[in-house]
């Protein structure tokens, strides 16, 4: 009931009044600017995500070196830090008030109240995910694979191409595809540091919230459709990336 009922209100809801009123709530450029604007943030904190994620997880589960607590710590800091705050965080770091954003500010950069800031607050939020799922994934597979490979005179990239990559693919893209929806969906630390201004600051969660709150409910709800399939897309993909691995585990034990 609570999971699916409310999927099917914003459905009805979206299409209450027809199918030609739900399609013209996509023709707002204000529309576009918002679903732009949501692409952006994503198609730049998940690959830099991936990389830090990727990297932070073969260090932490290959190799022992001093500070590699610290490093799991910071790694899972956006899980115990609320949205709002981190987004609170970047308002003192970057805000004109601080020395920092001060000096942005009479160099003509502006972080906060602007994409670059919005982008930021996504790339803090989304941080753990990748890393989460191969950080006990590579534990479990241990280093027996890329010391042979050692041995057998094999540098560090192919060992990570050709005997680390293919053992953590499925971890990698489950990591990726949580990765991306919360990145699509994020609210609470955009909400902060954006300025809400239509055509320029929205994300779609945040436009979804400006037309709510102006009383076009038909399009914001039309709009919440676009995530509605993105979840039910990505619980998709993530049953299929389970059954993938669940498939490929009964293959080497039986």
């Amino acid at each position: 009931m609570f999971l699916v009922l409310p999927l099917v209100s914003i459905f009805t809801e979206a299409f209450r009044k027809g199918h030609a009123v739900y399609f013209a709530s996509f023709k707002d450029k204000d529309a576009w600017s918002a679903i732009y604007l949501t692409l952006l943030c994503t198609l730049i904190a998940v690959p830099l995500n991936v990389i830090f994620g990727v990297a932070a997880a073969w260090c932490i589960a290959k190799f022992e070196f001093w500070g590699k607590n610290v490093l799991i710590t910071l790694i899972d800091l956006p899980f115990a830090v609320s949205p709002v705050i981190a987004g609170l965080v970047f308002v003192l770091l970057f805000g004109k008030t601080s020395a920092l954003g001060n000096w942005l500010f009479e160099h003509g950069i502006q972080i906060i109240f602007a994409p670059p800031g919005m982008i930021l607050a996504t790339i803090f939020v989304t941080v753990p995910f990748v890393a989460r799922e191969l950080i006990p994934l590579m534990q479990e597979q241990g280093t027996l694979e890329e010391e042979a490979a050692v041995a057998l005179g094999a540098n560090g990239w192919s060992i990570f191409w050709r005997v680390t990559l293919p053992n953590i693919k499925w971890g990698l893209l489950y990591g990726v595809i949580l990765c991306n929806a919360r990145a699509m969906g994020e609210f609470g630390a955009v909400s902060v540091v954006s300025s809400k201004m239509r055509g320029s600051t929205l994300t779609v969660p945040l436009y979804i919230e400006t037309l709510n709150q102006d009383y076009s409910t038909i399009a914001a709800f039309s709009l919440a459709t676009i995530f509605a399939l993105l979840a039910m897309a990505t619980l998709a993909a993530k049953a299929l990336v389970e059954w993938k691995v669940k498939r490929e585990r009964e293959e080497i034990h039986g």
